[in-house]
């Protein structure tokens, strides 16, 4: 699965900053959760304020627990000088202690996603040609398929459970669908008329709000961005909400958003970077867009344990 590293930006975030930032609670962040991401092909976690960084393994997409317990992430293993295989596993936070799941009929899967329960995983593999939707206990017991490729057909990206378990949430770069368990799509919504002048990559990240009636989404803009050496679209992050089908963005044109998840109902994480800035950092914000803070620099690919874990 093809990753993108967005070039550098020329305007600040900080600017940005500056325009928003609002006090807030410090108990509305310090609350005992989690951050799990990603750095330097490493899992590591945080507290919710960014303080108290560890690393836990080795590996990318990482996704914490919602008791924020256990990360799974995708572990890679080098199996000649030119191959590697490319599995999922979960740490256990406190322990350090890693489980491979080995029943799984491929050497290639990734994008883990937890059950709001924690007790199954979702996450996309590829046994042959193509690209599948296959769930899993939390131990890597029960494996099968949800939702199998098909030849000549794109891929089903960014996987992630409803609020439920009973439904996943997914894109082809074109479509978002809601597919059931037994592999039918329930819903189906083109991205370019949720957002007019946007589309996804096959990075595009989906996340759905703890309600379950929101989804945060990852859109590439057809917008000029403004912005020297900047290698890629401007991506910005909306809010779609599923029954009356309206899509809201919450990061302004000139704070670029993407890789963005719910952290409760008012508020998100997201990555972004600043001017003259070579790698990535995760900022919270609130979905008015006030309150924008950087909390944790170099880092990728963030998810977070639910409230009260």
């Amino acid at each position: 699965m093809k990753r993108i590293i967005f070039g550098r930006a020329r305007h600040s975030v900080r600017a940005v900053v500056a325009l928003a930032l609002a006090a807030s609670p410090a108990s509305v962040f310090c609350d005992g959760r989690q951050i799990a991401f990603e750095r330097d092909q490493a899992v590591w976690i945080a507290n919710l304020d960014g303080t108290g960084e560890k690393k836990i393994a080795e590996g990318i997409f990482p996704a914490i627990s919602p008791d924020g317990t256990r990360v799974a992430f995708n572990r890679t293993e080098k199996t000649s000088d030119t191959t590697y295989a490319r599995h999922i596993a979960v740490v256990d936070v406190a322990t350090g202690k890693i489980e491979v799941f080995k029943d799984v009929p491929s050497g290639n899967s990734y994008y883990p996603s937890w059950t709001a329960d924690g007790k199954q995983i979702l996450f996309t593999t590829r046994p042959h040609e193509v690209w599948d939707l296959v769930v899993a206990n939390s131990d890597g017991t029960n494996f099968h398929v949800l939702k199998p490729g098909v030849q000549n057909e794109v891929t089903r990206y960014s996987p992630i459970w409803a609020r439920d378990g009973q439904s996943v949430f997914c894109q082809d770069m074109a479509n978002i669908y809601q597919i059931g368990l037994d592999g039918a799509v329930r819903a189906q919504w083109k991205i370019n008329k949720i957002v007019p002048n946007g589309d996804m990559s096959g990075d595009g990240r989906i996340d759905v709000a703890r309600d379950g009636k929101r989804l945060l989404l990852s859109i590439d803009m057809g917008e000029e961005s403004g912005r020297k050496d900047w290698d890629g679209p401007l991506p910005a992050l909306w809010a779609f909400d599923v029954q009356s089908q309206k899509a809201t963005r919450l990061t302004a044109k000139k704070l670029f958003g993407w890789d963005g998840v719910w952290l409760d109902d008012d508020n998100i994480l997201f990555l972004s970077r600043d001017a003259g800035e070579k790698e990535d950092s995760i900022y919270r914000m609130s979905t008015n867009g006030k309150n924008l803070k950087r909390l944790i620099k170099n880092a990728r690919f963030p998810s977070v344990s639910a409230p009260n874990a």
